[in-house]
């Protein structure tokens, strides 16, 4: 990993009041890249957290399209490369550089997406938080088929959320919490208040990141040691 690129975010370790410990990466949109991979994030030289849902033998589940390129390869019409929510209509995560602007948008296929311009944006599917309603957030995540249901296990949890400011933050926590307990402690301790939306991704063993502080120490949360398939990172 260059050691540049740690400028490219700001990590930071908080600890919620329903005690979810959340590692934070803040970033802006402009950095980040959707990549498709093939191990543990310990074992990647890039930075950043685990994408969206995988299958057996590496099958990309969820949107990761970089400026209308799967992450996976492929073309845009293409199952398991990264250009569909397989099986389900999902949130997706879109920067739109063009327009300097971000939205969830619940589509299945990327070519469905809604951008200023093809060869400017990138899109991560995951599962809609709707951070702005608390009302309603459970209904989307269960119409969205959110694994484990959205009162399910507690297991670990990773997300994209952004703010009216234009930051993105990557979040993982290694605390066991159900998508509620997330979720509150992410609206408690990111962004000031000013979080504007976000996506579930993909949780449990899957939950994973490799960043470095400030003072540039590695900072490994490596689930339960399995293998994942897509990782958000930085240019």
């Amino acid at each position: 990993m260059p050691v540049s690129a740690a400028a490219n975010y700001t990590y930071s370790k908080v600890t919620a009041s329903n005690g979810v410990v959340l590692h934070a990466m803040k970033a802006s949109p402009n950095d980040i890249k959707l990549k498709a991979i093939s191990s543990n994030l310990k074992n990647q030289s890039s930075y950043g957290i685990n994408g969206g849902f995988f299958g057996s033998g590496g099958t990309l589940l969820s949107i990761a399209v970089n400026n209308h390129v799967p992450a996976g390869g492929g073309s845009i019409g293409e199952l398991y490369r990264g250009a569909v929510n397989v099986g389900y209509a999902r949130g997706t995560l879109v920067w739109d550089a063009k327009a300097s602007k971000y939205s969830v948008q619940v589509v299945k296929w990327a070519s469905e997406l809604n951008v200023s311009d093809t060869s400017n944006y990138w899109a991560q599917g995951g599962i809609s938080m709707r951070l702005s309603s608390d009302s309603t957030w459970k209904s989307q995540a269960t119409a969205e088929n959110i694994p484990g249901g959205v009162n399910g296990t507690a297991s670990g949890r990773s997300a994209l959320v952004y703010n009216s400011g234009g930051n993105i933050w990557l979040v993982v926590t290694n605390t066991t919490c159900t998508p509620e307990q997330f979720r509150t402690a992410i609206k408690e301790k990111i962004g000031s208040g000013t979080l504007v939306d976000g996506i579930f991704l993909d949780g449990s063993g899957s939950s994973q990141m490799k960043t470095q502080t400030s003072t540039g120490q590695v900072v490994e949360v490596t689930g339960d040691g399995r293998t994942v398939y897509q990782m958000v990172t930085f240019k």
